[in-house]
């Protein structure tokens, strides 16, 4: 499990006061792309420099319980599945605050050829990735000897917590 935390901001949230429902995805599309920054160059390298992109091509998601100004929302991700060309994201949206779910959202992004607007295979690098990340019954969320560790995104400005296993658990980083 991949998770990334970022503050709502007030140009997220409507005239109800709660995060408008389609910046939940654009959450979703920040974490997975700080996923990639495991790759040379990261999300931004694969884009501009390798003309490689990941579009999302199907979304479902149940909301659950609203965001605010303020609040600040986790995106835990897990890798539900690899083709050749797409992969399964299975995101779980909540507030840090209080640990209440927001939002299930499973994405699918088919990797393209940001020249030609053509589905590719998956580079190998992006594979080996998202493989790190791919869920299997014996790596599945919440199972013992999966570490928890914790660093600063500079792109976003959001917090990055990843997953792996036969570590031992550390301390979220925080600013203080």
């Amino acid at each position: 499990m991949f998770a990334y935390e970022r503050p709502v901001r007030f140009e997220d949230v409507d005239a109800a006061h709660i995060v408008f429902f389609p910046r939940v995805l654009a959450y979703c599309h920040e974490a997975m792309a700080e996923l990639m920054a495991e790759l040379a160059g990261g999300y931004a390298r694969l884009v501009v420099e390798r003309r490689i992109g990941l579009p999302t091509v199907h979304v479902e998601v149940d909301f659950t319980a609203p965001l605010r100004f303020g609040d600040v929302a986790k995106i835990e991700l897990d890798v539900a599945r690899i083709g050749r060309s797409s992969t399964t994201f299975a995101m779980r949206v909540s507030r840090v605050n209080d640990s209440e779910a927001v939002a299930n959202v499973k994405l699918v992004c088919a990797a393209s050829d940001l020249s030609t607007l053509r589905s590719v295979t998956l580079p190998e690098d992006v594979r080996r990735v998202l493989e790190a990340h791919l869920v299997t019954p014996s790596r599945a969320r919440g199972q013992p000897g999966h570490a928890v560790s914790s660093s600063l995104s500079p792109r976003s400005g959001g917090r990055v917590r990843k997953t792996s296993a036969g570590s031992t658990p550390r301390a979220r980083n925080r600013r203080t």
